[in-house]
């Protein structure tokens, strides 16, 4: 047995050494969304609301949390792969992604519809693009509405929708800035920011109103329930302490606030 002197050392030696912070948790998220997640002019470095978002969990969870660039279709294999701990990517709570991870829910958002100012194709809403070329991001909820409504368009006699699905939303913005296509659809926050900034807000416009409100989650892979948990209390928290209300004030997203933080609510939406 050690002598007493020297376990009472032992134990206040361990005492007075700094705290080991808990390992950084890799988040992979398609920086391309902006108000969400984006890269500031001519830099690497991420900035948007879910970023925000994700440095006040950080400072609950004690873990830092890594962002890592990735296409947007290839989130949910990867993080299932363990390539990532988490996914916060302004992800739709569907009921076909919540089969394959659960989601801790953080914000309402729907789709729109992005044209040209004056609104030149008179759209008003999805049905309206009948016969029209649009552009998406590959992999969206966007993209499953698109093809859907180009089934009905055929149905009832009119032109399918020509749809251009490209890997970002940037880069399908591209091309509708470049006139290739007649709109852009992707989630109501993200074309309700470029209309108000791109050229001023005097070049583009949002036509009607969004559609498909569902939430977003942040999502972890089924088996990891202990950090299922860990996340949902620390945006409970954050929440709480008004944090979560600051944080949607300085990007312009109050409309889409959620009080409570459920897991895997998107099934309640659709």
């Amino acid at each position: 047995m050690r002598p007493l002197f020297l376990r009472l050392f032992v134990f206040v030696f361990a005492l007075t050494l700094p705290a080991q912070a808990s390992p950084a948790l890799r988040v992979g998220s398609d920086i391309s969304y902006a108000p969400l997640e984006f890269y500031a002019a001519h830099t690497k470095a991420v900035q948007g609301f879910d970023y925000d978002l994700a440095q006040a969990l950080s400072a609950q969870l004690g873990s830092s949390l890594r962002f890592q660039n990735a296409d947007f279709n290839s989130l949910i294999s990867s993080l299932n792969g363990g390539k990532y701990d988490l996914v916060i990517s302004a992800m739709s709570d569907t009921r076909a992604r919540s089969k394959q991870v659960d989601f801790v829910d953080y914000f309402l958002a729907g789709s729109g519809i992005l044209v040209q100012a004056g609104n030149p194709h008179h759209v008003f809403n999805l049905a309206s693009l009948c016969g029209m070329i649009v552009d998406v991001e590959r992999g969206t909820s966007q993209a499953l509405a698109l093809r859907a409504q180009s089934q009905k368009c055929i149905g009832v006699g009119l032109h399918a929708i020509t749809l251009k699905e490209y890997a970002t939303d940037d880069e399908a913005l591209s091309h509708f800035l470049s006139g290739e296509s007649m709109a852009h659809v992707s989630d109501y926050p993200v074309v309700a920011h470029l209309a108000r900034t791109l050229n001023g807000g005097r070049s583009y416009a949002v036509a009607g109103q969004q559609f498909g409100v569902i939430p977003y989650g942040i999502a972890v892979a089924k088996k990891n329930v202990a950090l299922r948990d860990r996340v949902q209390s620390a945006l409970k928290t954050i929440i709480a302490n008004g944090t979560y209300d600051r944080l949607l004030q300085k990007w312009g997203l109050q409309q889409g606030a959620m009080r409570s933080a459920p897991v895997n609510a998107g099934t309640k939406f659709e």
